[in-house]
């Protein structure tokens, strides 16, 4: 167990999963749940799939040897966190990267890490090392707890920091830094994509016996978690892939997958405005075909899409390398994946000049915030180490007293 090799990899995870939307931004002529759905193939089937091919002993094997209940609720999960996730595409649409995350996560951090380790103290049996009561009961455990909170603490302010520039920008400004930004519509479902996103973190302890058997069947454990992640991606998948089809059918998209020009009244969808709302009547659509180039950049699209998609499977990569890093004390890697996803988030919101216009006071917060956030990711590190050096003590003491 090394930790702190745990929180960089929660780190890289965060830096892969703050960046994803980055690519969509590079999309044209596509509405919304086209490059979704083109994205999401690549990060909930073809990697999955590939890299627990390449890194793993036996993938199939392992996977047959489960059990029905064990693969049912790590599918089921995962659908639910299908939910979050194909909402989540619409929080970065109407509140922005780095306010949509913040609020989306902080809901998720919360339910995340706290409610495996509640729940062990009802349900004994399921797969987590220990209750919240035991973790709290020594040191190391209410050093991260301590860095839990912190967490939470840093994702509020990051809200609030988002709260106050929503209050100060003038609607001009939040259009253009944001195309289709809307504060109200965008907390409802960011609230409602981080408790579903949080079913992740439920799918992944359902899923530790996959982890488990691909251990014994020869993986190194620093790949083991991949395995599982085949099983929760493919729920996942399931769910957008059912959205995303309504939305093709309902609003006649579904020719823009091959498609070498986009219809008039779609020609203003893409990656950088969201791409979904139809607006505008006859006369408008007319205008807009006189005056718009309607060839669909269709090799770019994909290649973009694709790219997304990888790079938000690269979170799970990194999870479940940072996972196997932090022991017993594995329930604060939710925290840390959160944290490190609002820290490279919000990066990428100054970045695209998404805090343009906002008051020194907004600035602070959002830096009060991020500072926040990299100060529990440390608290983290140092309690799971202190964790880890107990173990090994203890350890030693029973080698000696056999001897």
């Amino acid at each position: 167990m090394h930790p702190f090799l745990g929180v960089f990899f929660h780190w890289l995870g965060g830096l892969a999963s703050g960046s994803f939307y980055v690519p969509y931004r590079q999309v044209r002529k596509w509405s919304w749940e086209t490059y979704w759905l083109v994205g999401g193939v690549c990060s909930w089937i073809i990697c999955p799939w590939f890299f627990a091919g390449v890194m793993t002993k036996d993938l199939l094997g392992v996977l047959c040897s489960q059990s029905a209940s064990t693969l049912w609720w790590t599918y089921f999960f995962g659908a639910l966190w299908g939910f979050g996730g194909l909402t989540f595409g619409l929080t970065m649409r109407y509140l922005g990267m780095s306010l949509g995350m913040g609020v989306a996560l902080g809901y998720c951090a919360a339910f995340g890490t706290l409610l495996p380790p509640i729940l062990k103290t009802f349900l004994p049996t399921i797969p987590v090392a220990e209750t919240i009561l035991q973790i709290a009961s020594a040191t190391p455990g209410q050093i991260t707890l301590g860095g839990v909170g912190v967490c939470l603490l840093g994702i509020g302010i990051a809200a609030l920091a988002g709260l106050t520039k929503e209050k100060e920008m003038s609607a001009a400004e939040k259009q253009k830094a944001i195309a289709e930004f809307n504060f109200s519509k965008g907390i409802l479902v960011a609230t409602f994509s981080g408790i579903m996103s949080a079913c992740f973190s439920f799918a992944l302890t359902a899923g530790a016996p996959i982890g488990v058997a691909s251990e014994h069947a020869g993986t190194t454990v620093i790949w083991s978690g991949l395995p599982k992640l085949v099983v929760v991606l493919l729920g996942g998948f399931t769910t957008n892939f059912i959205w995303c089809m309504i939305l093709n059918f309902k609003n006649r998209t579904g020719y823009q997958y091959l498609a070498e020009e986009v219809r008039p009244e779609h020609a203003h969808h893409g990656g950088e405005t969201g791409g979904g709302e139809h607006q505008g009547g006859a006369v408008a659509t007319l205008s807009l075909a006189a005056q718009v180039d309607l060839r669909i950049p269709r090799l770019k699209n994909y290649l973009f899409s694709a790219l997304a998609g990888t790079t938000w499977y690269f979170q799970f990569f990194f999870y479940t390398m940072g996972e196997t890093q932090m022991g017993k004390f594995g329930f604060a890697s939710w925290t840390l994946h959160m944290a490190s996803i609002i820290i490279f988030s919000t990066m990428w919101g100054w970045i695209f000049h998404e805090w343009k216009g906002s008051s020194k006071k907004a600035h602070l917060l959002i830096a009060a915030g991020i500072l926040s956030l990299i100060l529990s990711t440390i608290i983290i590190g140092w309690g799971t180490k202190l964790k880890a050096g107990v173990e090994v003590s203890a350890t030693k003491s029973a080698v000696s007293m056999e001897k």
